[in-house]
């Protein structure tokens, strides 16, 4: 599912490539790509499309029984929304030392919350994850030092 989430963040064109997907029984119920500068849209995020999208699908709001799989570890928007969700588990490959908020950077994710925890796990095809984000980035830069200033 990971190599699925993969290939959402490869389509992401001018926005930072990150993909999600989301799992009920073993099928996949919705993708999301981030699409910030596509749409121009703050919180076009991933996860919060893709949670959209399965909220659509299974006609409810309550996700139970979902897992979602994303190539970056979610920022604290993403994170609560997923909480706020009531998604099951949560996969994500690259640990997001500057915005992830399930152990890197934050920790929502604590005991004595009003909702059930998803579990988490992370670093899953870590590697691949992170190279695309960075390959992004470093594209970026030196667009950058190209430009007339």
């Amino acid at each position: 599912m990971m190599n699925l989430a993969l290939e959402e963040a490869r389509g992401c064109g001018d926005d930072v490539p990150i993909g999600c997907i989301i799992v009920k029984d073993g099928q996949i119920i919705a993708r999301g790509a981030n699409q910030r500068e596509r749409r121009q849209d703050p919180i076009g995020h991933a996860e919060l499309i893709a949670l959209r999208q399965a909220a659509e699908h299974l006609g409810k709001w309550r996700l139970d029984g979902c897992i979602i799989y994303c190539t970056l570890e979610p920022c604290p928007m993403c994170a609560e929304a997923i909480l706020q969700s009531r998604v099951s588990e949560v996969v994500f490959g690259a640990y997001d030392q500057m915005y992830g908020a399930m152990g890197s950077a934050f920790n929502l994710y604590v005991k004595g919350r009003p909702f059930p925890l998803p579990e988490v796990r992370g670093g899953i095809m870590q590697q691949e994850c992170r190279k695309l984000v960075q390959d992004f980035f470093k594209r970026r830069r030196a667009e950058n030092e190209g430009a007339p200033k």
